[in-house]
């Protein structure tokens, strides 16, 4: 008999697949509390530059590489920075429409969005919020609840007192052992503050949900997989769909690595998040911008 995470390796490597897909229903039905979905970060939609020269094709190609999954996530993530920062407001409006005429193309139609700084920074998040709704929120799905906290809009990286208070509010009204996963762009915990990895009201956050004992934090902002513990909570950074910057502190400024003709998609990718909810264990796998079709 195949379970949910042998079939999904099956799905990556695209041959067998379908073949495999009534045996996969059949089985998986009685354990339908569990579920996977995708993570996606930093697109920087307008983006130009030599640190990514098809950087008007990367988005749509990952796009197409979650539309040719084997079986579909129940939602997907974009955890921040989905268009490249501009001084316009117009323009920012108007990148902002494009990547969500890009990501409309999606087949998965839940789609939950959080801003990153090159998104809200500039006006406190009032673009995104026009065009994609609150910048921080909350929802549940399959006995998880999902936490989005906006760290960006405040120009001073923090999530400030107001949100705070309300996440504060929203776990209160939660059982102390609830699996809970937080997305938030910024890394909540000092990963190498003189680069802006850092959240300067973070450790306040941690505090609210420290008392809870299955919490999982997913971020972006790093452009790189990055993977931290404070206490019993893990972090998780996912990599970029536009170009990877150096790891922490390895060099004086974060400027992007080199562009690599022979591998264009170096370093770049998004991930399967599968979840288990009655052990808030969660199995992530990491995915190319493209998949081979064979």
């Amino acid at each position: 008999m195949i379970d949910r995470r042998n079939f999904i390796k099956l799905g990556a490597v695209g041959a067998g697949a379908v073949f495999m897909s009534g045996l996969y229903r059949d089985s998986f039905a009685a354990g339908a509390a569990d579920f996977y979905f995708v993570q996606l970060s930093d697109t920087h939609w307008g983006f130009s530059g030599p640190p990514n020269p098809d950087a008007q094709n990367t988005l749509r190609k990952a796009v197409a590489t979650v539309n040719a999954l084997a079986i579909a996530p129940d939602f997907i993530i974009f955890t921040g920075d989905l268009t490249h920062t501009t001084d316009d407001p117009k323009e920012r409006r108007r990148r902002m429409a494009e990547f969500r005429d890009i990501v409309g193309q999606l087949k998965v139609k839940t789609v939950h969005f959080l801003p990153g700084e090159h998104d809200a920074s500039l006006d406190n998040g009032a673009a995104f919020k026009e065009l994609f709704g609150p910048t921080h929120y909350s929802f549940d799905h399959k006995g998880v609840h999902f936490i989005a906290l906006d760290n960006v809009s405040d120009p001073g990286a923090k999530i400030g007192d107001a949100q705070l208070a309300w996440l504060e509010k929203d776990l209160a009204g939660r059982a102390k052992d609830a699996p809970l996963v937080v997305l938030t762009h910024r890394p909540l915990f000092d990963l190498e503050p003189k680069w802006d990895w850092a959240t300067r009201d973070g450790d306040k956050a941690i505090a609210l949900l420290m008392p809870h004992p299955n919490v999982t934090v997913f971020y972006g902002h790093i452009h790189q997989e990055h993977h931290h513990q404070t206490g019993h909570i893990a972090h998780h950074a996912a990599k970029s769909l536009i170009f990877p910057l150096p790891a922490p502190g390895s060099q004086e400024k974060r400027t992007p690595l080199p562009w690599d003709p022979a591998a264009p998609n170096k370093g770049l990718g998004l991930r399967e998040v599968e979840a288990e909810p009655a052990t808030a264990h969660y199995q992530i796998t990491e995915m190319p911008v493209t998949r081979s079709a064979g």
